[in-house]
């Protein structure tokens, strides 16, 4: 054999060999496997919930989601967007209790803030939420509280409290003393649609309400609006001696064009019968730094009201504040660089958008679930813990905002 055959053969045996060896795995040795890469997962995952109050451990919101300064104006990008689903989600079929009202098929005769018959002669007027003063005591008891619908009861300044009471099933011939709004005002009356009726407030937050998309609807004496009357009372200061009604102010916004009824992006559910699952709470007591609530319940089903101690009563018809649900709201509560008073306190910014915990008292008895708003024009509306509604007793509801982290709410069965 010649020398140039034989190197051709030695290459194609070479060649044959590197096949066999570089092929599948001998018998008995395991595989070479790559590890992918992560994928990236495009869904938001749900997050882990935090215990409910008492007391709710939740992440405060950073303060960098919305601005905290005197910046006058808010920009539309400032708010954090809600997110695209709720962190609570159905893992259970939803069985309405007895006599429930569903938001979604809400009847045009019932009033969509206690679930209680609408007279006709209210359905095509505005709500009013009218900004009244909880501190000092000398301020109780206050006029018309037992007419409101809605009662939301916040922080002010110094841990002392102050009210901003919504008027839609029932007229008022006397609501106050009236009081200067807060950050919170921004929020309320855009979320019940409803005309806003309030004394004063500092520079950057009257520069906002300008601003704000009711401002068509805010009647005060901050922009020369009248309505009021001082009507002075022995051992109250002047500046807690401010009044107005329901239907001064109806006749005002009618003026305008205003007194329109109520265009809501959504409704919160009502049902005669309570739902499953509550434990026993008789006694309710809120322990704001400055201001002391206690709820009792009674056995017509409603709670009344003591404050700082004291049984507290409405002027108008001298008995107590009553309720037919207190619903404990967490909410992440932000301190601004507005300064509030002479004291130097500064105004807190309520942050009631997005989503939080909830405990709502009804029937005497306690119910754990989640406030959520997700849009600035949503009303808040209330779920259960796995996300189905949670309905309140029809009659009014008092909610209480607290801080999340908030560990002074105290309940006995």
């Amino acid at each position: 054999m010649t020398e140039r055959p034989f190197r051709l053969l030695l290459i194609c045996a070479l060649f044959w060999l590197a096949g066999c060896t570089t092929g599948s795995p001998s018998a008995g040795s395991a595989p070479a496997v790559q590890t992918p890469a992560a994928a990236v997962d495009t869904v938001t995952p749900v997050p882990t919930r935090p215990p409910t109050v008492p007391p709710p451990t939740e992440t405060p919101a950073p303060a960098a989601t919305r601005p905290s300064t005197a910046t006058p104006t808010r920009p539309a990008a400032s708010r954090t967007p809600a997110p695209a689903e709720p962190a609570v989600v159905p893992t259970a079929v939803f069985v309405p209790p007895a006599g429930y009202i569903d938001p979604d098929n809400f009847p045009a005769d019932l009033n969509p803030f206690t679930g209680l018959p609408l007279p006709a002669n209210r359905r095509n007027q505005r709500p009013l939420a009218v900004k009244i003063s909880n501190y000092p005591p000398l301020v109780r008891p206050q006029w018309g509280l037992n007419s409101a619908d809605l009662v939301f009861e916040h922080l002010a300044e110094g841990g002392v409290t102050r009210l901003t009471a919504l008027f839609y099933g029932q007229e008022a011939e006397r609501v106050g003393s009236i009081r200067s709004g807060r950050l919170i005002d921004l929020e309320i009356p855009r979320m019940v649609d409803a005309a806003f009726a309030y004394s004063g407030s500092v520079g950057p937050i009257r520069l906002r309400f300008r601003e704000s998309p009711f401002y068509s609807r805010i009647i005060s004496p901050d922009f020369g609006h009248g309505g009021f009357e001082r009507i002075p009372e022995e051992g109250r200061a002047f500046e807690h001696t401010l009044f107005t009604n329901t239907y001064t102010l109806h006749f005002l916004l009618e003026q305008r064009g205003e007194n329109r009824p109520p265009s809501l992006r959504r409704q919160m559910a009502f049902s005669r019968e309570a739902p499953a699952g509550g434990t026993p709470a008789r006694q309710i007591e809120i322990r704001y730094e400055g201001t002391n609530i206690y709820w009792g319940y009674q056995p017509d089903g409603t709670y009344h009201r003591w404050t700082d101690g004291q049984l507290h009563l409405d002027a108008a018809d001298e008995k107590p504040l009553s309720a037919s649900n207190i619903a404990v709201l967490s909410a992440h509560h932000q301190e601004t660089t507005i300064v509030e008073d002479t004291g130097g306190h500064f105004s807190i910014e309520i942050q009631i958008w997005g989503e939080g915990p909830a405990s709502i008292f009804r029937d005497g008895q306690r119910f754990e679930g989640r406030w959520q708003r997700l849009d600035p024009d949503d009303m808040l509306t209330l779920v259960d813990l796995q996300g189905n509604p949670l309905p309140l007793r029809p009659g009014r509801t008092y909610f209480q905002l607290v801080p999340l982290g908030f560990d002074r709410l105290l309940v006995e069965p």
